[in-house]
């Protein structure tokens, strides 16, 4: 790898390791605000698939924006926007966490498109899923620290000044970033306009293309099992008996075989394996382990319910940098960020219906397990399309 490409992944790697901590902290220190403000655990699915239709409006959109401001500035742009939702979050008020889905979910939401956009640029078309996949193990060491250091915050400081400082890190990562936008924001084009047609008009550029349409479908089931494990791993673990600190020990154990696995899977895809059939076996892998994830219960020993978390983590939480390289391939020149956004938009449909889903399921059943099976549903009609195009 040249100097550049490392400069440009070393940057994004932090950019979405930051975007990654903001954006799971409401889940792992939820049973904290539960205790403090009395909300029902079922709101907690609904400020998660707020936060993802926010994210989808944004996604579908943001094409244009990253061709005139350039990627480096509107990673810059998540990153204040992230962590103003934070700031607003902190406040404790039903409509301020409104405030806080629409404004960090759409700025969280600018992240994987401006950094695909970027490393597009800079990556060779043989190494792409390796450098996506390097790239995009920073959603789970992002995850990793805020499930080890979030829960272990909030119980020493509480959980608003815990956010407070994430809103802080985000603001001067952002600063951070400024020198380096001379150097990868060279090709923007300023006289880019914005029209009301870009969000349906990349959508349908997504769906008329047959390979992108397989990747559209695929981020929508891994992401929707993605979004309702970060949303609800943690409080279910305590209601199996385990304390905050702890459940979110565990959430981080699980997340950390991610890390390894993203580049393993981006290893097999650059070198030995058909990029559809890793995702196949992905896909395979969510709908297994999430039926298991449904059946733990205080019974399970710690051992059994950590294996079966990782396997949970090593294939939905994993998936990202091998799609991602996917998309890079087959979108147009100087248009990855938008057809980047284009599938992941469909990824936010999942990571909408997801935990809405679950939240609807943990009303009706009062169930935490039900709802993980169900959301891998979609993973296994994802694996089983992916396995059958390739022996057709």
């Amino acid at each position: 790898m040249n100097r550049l490409l490392l400069l440009a992944l070393g940057s994004m790697f932090l950019q979405q390791t930051f975007v990654s901590i903001g954006k799971v902290l409401p889940a792992v220190v939820a049973p904290a605000i539960i205790a403090d403000l009395g909300f029902d655990p079922a709101l907690v699915g609904v400020y998660f698939g707020l936060t993802s239709f926010f994210a989808l409006l944004t996604q579908m959109s943001c094409g244009s924006f990253i061709v005139r401001y350039g990627p480096l500035r509107m990673s810059q742009v998540a990153l204040v926007l992230l962590a103003f939702g934070t700031l607003c979050m902190s406040e404790g008020a039903r409509p301020m966490f409104l405030l806080s889905a629409l404004v960090g979910g759409g700025g969280a939401a600018i992240s994987t498109p401006t950094s695909s956009q970027l490393l597009g640029r800079w990556s060779p078309p043989r190494l792409a899923p390796l450098v996506f996949s390097l790239k995009q193990t920073a959603v789970p060491a992002g995850l990793l620290i805020g499930g080890a250091l979030g829960p272990t915050m909030a119980a020493m400081l509480g959980w608003r000044d815990t956010v407070l400082i994430s809103a802080a890190a985000c603001f001067a990562f952002a600063f951070m970033l400024q020198p380096l936008r001379k150097t990868f924001d060279v090709d923007r084009d300023p006289a880019r306009g914005f029209k009301l047609s870009d969000a349906p008009s990349t959508v349908r550029s997504v769906l008329r293309d047959p390979a992108l349409r397989n990747l559209a479908f695929a981020a929508f089931a891994f992401n929707g099992m993605q979004q309702a494990m970060t949303a609800y791993f943690v409080i279910y673990m305590t209601t199996i008996g385990y304390d905050l600190v702890s459940a979110g020990y565990i959430f981080s154990a699980a997340v950390a075989v991610a890390v390894p696995c993203r580049i393993l899977w981006g290893w097999l895809g650059s070198f030995h394996v058909a990029p559809r059939l890793v995702m196949a076996g992905l896909a395979l892998g969510i709908a297994f382990s999430g039926a298991l994830t449904g059946l733990f219960n205080a019974s399970w020993p710690l051992a059994a319910i950590g294996l079966v978390a990782a396997i949970l983590s090593a294939s939905a939480m994993s998936w990202h940098g091998i799609l991602l390289a996917e998309t890079a391939r087959l979108a147009p020149p100087g248009m990855t960020g938008a057809v980047t956004g284009g599938v992941l938009s469909f990824g936010q449909m999942g990571a909408l219906l997801g935990p809405l889903v679950y939240a609807a399921l943990l009303g009706l059943t009062g169930s935490y397990g039900i709802g993980f099976a169900v959301c891998g549903v979609p993973s296994l009609c994802v694996g089983i399309r992916l396995l059958r195009r390739k022996s057709a």
